[in-house]
């Protein structure tokens, strides 16, 4: 498998269509298309770019993942960093952290109380 299929692969683990990745990464979309089919090699820019919405480009360029540690992510956390990474509006993003931050606190505050 060689960076263009690992390219494509990781867009559809992420849920993006061609047109939305190739905006995450500064290019056209006829750009993606021709990085997907192999025609083109993707820069360091745009390799940078996409790592910032959650490609795993190590894996893209080498074809080997980085090995988790022992406290990764479960599914349901790595799904929710996904949505945060989708989120375009830092304000958007912002928000859902403030209210993640009261509903843990709330959550801690009523775990501590004594019944």
């Amino acid at each position: 498998m060689g960076i263009h299929e690992r390219l494509k692969e990781e867009r559809l683990r992420l849920g993006y269509n061609q047109s939305e990745f190739a905006a995450a990464g500064g290019v056209t979309k006829n750009s993606q298309f021709n990085y997907e089919k192999g025609d083109r090699s993707p820069d360091a820019g745009y390799l940078a770019a996409i790592a910032d919405i959650g490609v795993d480009v190590y894996y893209v360029v080498t074809g080997r993942r980085v090995p988790l540690q022992a406290d990764a992510l479960n599914e349901e956390e790595t799904q929710m960093v996904g949505y945060m990474r989708r989120l375009r509006d830092p304000a958007d993003r912002e928000s859902i952290l403030r209210h993640a931050y009261v509903l843990a606190a709330s959550a801690a505050a009523y775990a501590n109380q004594a019944p």
